[in-house]
C-alpha cells in the first residue's frame, strides 16, 4: 500500500463575502476567521499579493483543517 499525502484543500473567497468586520467562515471547516485574532490559532497569512500600491490577493492556511484560503476582489472594494 503506497503512502497517501492529505490534499490540502484550497478555496477562493471574494471580498464581498466577508462581513463588514473583516471576518469570514472558512470554507471547509466553518472556523470564524477575524482579522482581530492576533493569536494566528485560527489562521496564518502565507502571501499577500500587492498591485498599483494595494492588496489584490490575501492567502491564507485555516487553523483549524489547514485549508488554503485564497481572498480575492479587494480593488472591488470601495470606502
Amino acid at each position: 500500500m503506497k503512502n497517501q499525502k492529505n490534499a490540502v484543500s484550497e478555496y477562493i473567497v471574494n471580498s464581498s463575502s466577508i462581513e463588514e468586520d473583516g471576518s469570514f467562515n472558512c470554507t471547509e471547516c466553518g472556523l470564524k476567521i477575524s482579522p482581530d485574532d492576533e493569536t494566528s490559532e485560527n489562521y496564518e497569512i502565507i502571501d499577500t499579493k500587492i498591485y498599483n500600491g494595494e492588496i489584490a490577493e490575501l492567502v491564507i492556511t485555516c487553523g483549524r483543517c489547514g485549508s488554503k484560503l485564497k481572498l480575492t476582489g479587494f480593488q472591488q472594494i470601495e470606502c
